[in-house]
This record gives structure tokens, sequence and C-alpha cells, in this order.
């Protein structure tokens, strides 16, 4: 990136806008990162773009994700089962260390000001791992007896004891058969988390620091200026006015869009990319009789075929103040890259450098092919019947069917002509820095922080050696392994606890 510029303040409603950060879309991405850079570099001009009305409003919509506050302590798809019969706990370790980094990102907010009341975004909800089956409470006793001793999962719990399940989850226990092999690990250390409202503060900071956030405008072409600046040809479209934006450092935070506007900026980075579009469904319970029987996030087991996405769970959720259950995901498939998307998404992403990696995941994915359709010709009553294996006498009545955020799974280029189609985040940058942008979902937001450290990184390496004292007061754990270092994970968690009003009683 090319030396700052003296911020300069756009007005109200000019038709060109010269900016040194230009953030496209309003969600948790595009707000951390902002966040970040705002604390570094407060003399550098920010501009942020949103195509909706607010902000939030798709994949970080407290509503269209789980807000499980993904720490590995209950996802099963992050501890897969080994060739020789044992567990894989390394990927729960990276994740649990990645959302440390989101934790204390989120308590030094509350801790200056620039974060509300933090039960407004984060809440302490038991995380829980639930299997049936002899062979399934086998496995979930090797991935127990491998991370009881580590210490960021300290004070895991292993329960196979029939009337302490009943006690811990009475709504799960009601009318099952006294017979079946049922087990679980359980933390008292698991979050709840409304991305939506954390998001909608940590704009509202930005903006109340001279950031210009401008909702109902979209991005419709990018192209490299000959300085290395980024020329954005933007709509407002309310009034359907043209702006043009110099940018010289944009980040594409726009969720499942983000792979087309990547493509439109034509950098050579991209080449190889496609998107699978996965859509889903919850079910969801607001009625106090029934949630008040259940207060856990239990994850069980993913379906064979099925993503690691699709892994069924029973949620506690907390909105807005209001406890709710939440059960699902149930897989579906669209063509549109966002909820609010276009059907066109897929088909118009199809580029020749991006056909055989697509052509190949195609012929390899017969599973996840196979897997999808059988969800979407589910009925409502046999969606209810996968919610009865965790709550045997649950009542259709009781639940009603909502639409959850659009993911788009990254497909990338495998040798010459194959193609792999991955679950998680990836981040693609212009070798020049000036440009970069997130691909992929799950554990996405709650990895949001150690995503955008990686972003710094990549895009402002002549920066980020000066950078990194401030990080640290911000982060303290950048670059440090907390496994490695107990006593710190202890002292950090007992500040972030106490922060972040997490601290058991």
């Amino acid at each position: 990136m090319n030396s700052p510029t003296p911020a300069t303040r756009p007005s109200a409603t000019p038709e060109r806008i010269t900016t040194d950060v230009l953030l496209v879309g309003a969600g948790i991405m595009s707000a951390t990162l902002g966040s970040l850079l705002k604390s570094l570099q407060p003399d550098w001009s920010m501009t942020l773009l949103e195509r909706l009305d607010q902000p939030g409003l798709e994949s970080s919509g407290p509503w269209n994700n789980a807000g499980t506050g993904h720490s590995a302590l209950c996802e099963l798809n992050y501890t897969p089962k080994t060739a020789d019969g044992g567990v894989d706990v390394s990927k729960a370790i990276t994740v649990n260390e990645q959302f440390q980094l989101s934790r204390q990102f989120w308590a030094h907010g509350v801790d200056n000001g620039l974060l509300k009341d933090p039960s407004s975004f984060i809440n302490p909800v038991p995380h829980v791992s639930f299997v049936r089956g002899t062979e399934n409470v086998d496995y979930l006793r090797k991935r127990y007896d491998a991370l009881a001793g580590h210490p960021l999962f300290a004070g895991l719990e292993w329960v196979h004891d029939h009337d302490e399940f009943a006690r811990r989850l009475p709504l799960m226990a009601e009318g099952r058969d006294p017979s079946e092999d049922v087990a679980v690990s359980w933390t008292d250390h698991g979050t709840d988390v409304d991305f939506g409202s954390l998001t909608a503060q940590l704009l509202g900071n930005l903006s109340s620091q001279g950031a210009d956030i401008r909702y109902r405008h979209q991005v419709k072409g990018l192209k490299r200026d000959t300085d290395g600046t980024w020329r954005v040809k933007v709509k407002d479209l309310d009034d359907g006015r043209t702006i043009w934006i110099s940018a010289k450092f944009v980040f594409v935070g726009a969720g499942g869009g983000a792979i087309q506007l990547l493509q439109k900026a034509g950098i050579e980075e991209i080449k190889g990319f496609a998107g699978f579009p996965v859509s889903g469904e919850f079910i969801r319970c607001l009625d106090e009789t029934v949630t008040a029987k259940h207060e856990a996030k239990v994850y069980g087991m993913a379906a064979v075929g099925a993503p690691p996405m699709s892994v069924p769970h029973l949620d506690t959720r907390v909105i807005g103040g209001q406890r709710s259950l939440l059960f699902g995901p149930y897989a579906g498939w669209t063509p549109k890259f966002l909820k609010e998307g276009s059907f066109t998404d897929l088909p118009l992403s199809v580029r020749p450098h991006n056909l055989m990696p697509m052509a190949a995941v195609g012929v390899t994915s017969w599973g996840l092919i196979k897997y999808l359709v059988l969800e979407l010709a589910k009925s409502r009553g046999r969606k209810v019947q996968d919610l009865q294996v965790f709550a045997p006498l649950a009542e259709e009545g009781d639940w009603e069917l909502i639409t959850a955020g659009q993911r788009v799974q990254v497909v990338r280029k495998k040798g010459r002509f194959g193609g792999s189609l991955e679950f998680g985040t990836t981040v693609v940058n212009a070798s020049d820095g000036t440009i970069a942008g997130l691909l992929g979902a799950s554990p996405g937001a709650s990895t949001a922080v150690a995503a955008m450290l990686d972003v710094l990184e990549r895009c402002f390496p002549g920066q980020i050696d000066g950078w990194r004292p401030q990080l640290k007061e911000i982060v303290p754990s950048y670059g440090v392994s907390l496994g490695d270092n107990p006593t710190l994970y202890s002292d950090l968690k007992t500040w972030t606890d106490r922060s972040l009003g997490l601290a058991q009683a």
C-alpha cells in the first residue's frame, strides 16, 4: 500500500470520493477489520459500502447463523476419527486459539467503551457434544480423553449416566428410552454470540470516529489505476446515481458475494477459485415453557455425506434479551450466493479458469449432492422427526421454520485439472496487498479477528511490525500459542470472563 494521505472526510453526497480504506459489506468481517485499522491508523480515511439498508443482514444476522461462538468445545467435525481408531484434535485446538483472539478483542472493546453492555452480544451457554450408540460413545470418550488435559479445554466433563444426563438436559431426556446408550461431553465455558448486535455496535463506533458508512450502495465494478489505487464504480440504490471512489486499499467482506467482486477486480490470485452455495433452514421455538427446559448448545454427529456445516444441533439462543431454542440446520440448495442475492450468482461466477475445478468437484461430491437432494425432499414433519432425535417429545406446533443465511463453500483448483471443495474460510489477496477478500463459511464470524489479523499481515507488510505493540494491547495473545502458555491463558481468560460478563458465580 502507498503511504497514506491525510484523512479526507467526503461531503454528504459527492460524486467522487477519495479514501485510504474502502470496506465492502457491512458484516462482522468488515466491522472487525475497520475497527482494527481505526485503532492502528486513526488518521486514515475510511469508507464502508453496504447494498442493504442495515448492517449485518446477511450471514452476520443473529437468525442467519447459530451464534455458537465456535471454540471447538462441542463441534465434533473439528475432531475427526483417524485411520488407526484415534481422534485428531489438532483443528479443534487451532479453532479454539482463534476464538480466544475474538474474546480478547471484544473484551478490549468493552473496557475501552467501544462496545456496550456485553450481554447485548455475548452470553454464557454450556457447550455440549452428544452421541448415541456404543461405537459413537467410544469415539466421544476418546475425544474427551484427548482434549480434557489440554489447557484450552480445562473443565470439560464426561457424562455417561442416564440420571445425570436427565438432570442437565431435561428436554432431551423426556420420553427417551432409558436403555439407549447416550453420552455427552460438557463444558460451562461456552458462549452464545449475537453477531448482528456486535456488528452494529462496531460499525456505530466506526461512524462516530469519522468513517463514512453508506447503506444502499452497491459496488458495480473495480479497476486498478496506473498508480496502484483502485477505482470503484458504485451505484446509489436510492437515487440511481453513479459514484466513483478512489481507494488505496479495498477489503471485500461481502460474504458469498466476495468471489464475484474479486473476479471483477481481475486479480490473478482469484483464478482457480469458485463457489459452491449451500442454503439452509432452522426450526425455532419461542415458547418459554419449552425453552426453560434446555440451556445448552448441543452438537451431534453429521450424517454420512453431509457437509460439516450441517452438523445437527439444538441451541439456546439469547437475542435481544430473549431466550429461544434453535434446531438444525436443514441443508438446501440455491444458485444464490447471498440470502438477498440473485439466481444468476452461480452461473455468472463461472469462468474459464474455474470451470475445471467446479467440474471435478461435481464428479467427486456425489455423496454431498445426494445428501442435499434428500434434505430438499424433507417435509416439515420429517424435520421435526430429526429434532426428536434430540428432544423425543418435541411437538411440531411449538416450532416454526426460518431461513438461515446463505453459505458459499470454497472450490479451489487442485493440480492441473482437479478441484477440491473446502469447508472453512480463505483469505485471497492481490500480491501487492492493495485488495483482499474473505471466502468461505464456518467457523467464519467466530474467528473474524484471526482472519482479519491475517489480512493485516498479508496486505500491510511495511506497517505490521510497527503495529505489533498496539495489536498486543488489543489482543494480547497475538503471535503466541496459548496452549503452550497455560498461565497466560488463565490470566487472559479471567480478564475476558470478567469484561464480557461470562465469569461463573
